[in-house]
């Protein structure tokens, strides 16, 4: 169970607390794109996403988009922004956040990761060595199997007293 309890959980990304991030030395953040920043089925952020995007870049943190989608996805999502970015990342893999780390120029001490889902962001996070950060959803419409998938974590959250800061 240690594998799938993030660092951090949180209502949303808008919660995250920069200071306490820095104040533990984390200066890159691997960040999932479906129902973390946008719904799974909307091809851009919202404004008050990018101007959060905009903040963190401004206050020095690093940032890679790591997505499990394809490139057409990714590429469109991240037009305006220009980040970094890992598309067909088949998280929860070690590679996709390997890489990512390489991009951003960091390593595993410093990085964190910022995703949806246990069975991947946490998963591969917590595998790889990185801070992990679970946010819950944008959205409950979602692509058929992440919604079976929502039901499996559902019951890992209660195993693991997950509450929400």
């Amino acid at each position: 169970m240690k594998l799938l309890t993030p660092n951090l959980y949180l209502n949303t990304i808008f919660e995250l607390d920069t200071k306490k991030l820095k104040a533990i030395g984390i200066k890159g953040l691997i960040i999932d794109i479906d129902n973390t920043l946008t719904g799974w089925d909307s091809k851009h952020a919202c404004v008050d996403t990018v101007n959060w995007l905009m903040k963190l870049k401004n206050e020095g943190f690093k940032i890679c988009l790591v997505s499990n989608n394809n490139k057409g996805r990714v590429v469109e999502f991240n037009k305006e922004m220009n980040f970094p970015m890992v598309f067909s990342a088949r998280k929860p893999r070690k590679t996709p956040f390997k890489k990512a780390i390489r991009i951003l120029e960091t390593d595993i001490y410093n990085t964190a990761v910022i995703g949806d889902q246990i069975f991947t962001d946490v998963l591969g996070g917590n595998r790889t060595g990185l801070f992990t950060i679970l946010v819950v959803p944008i959205k409950s419409k979602e692509f058929w199997w992440t919604a079976f998938v929502r039901h499996i974590e559902r019951q890992v959250i209660k195993r693991v007293s997950l509450k929400t800061k």
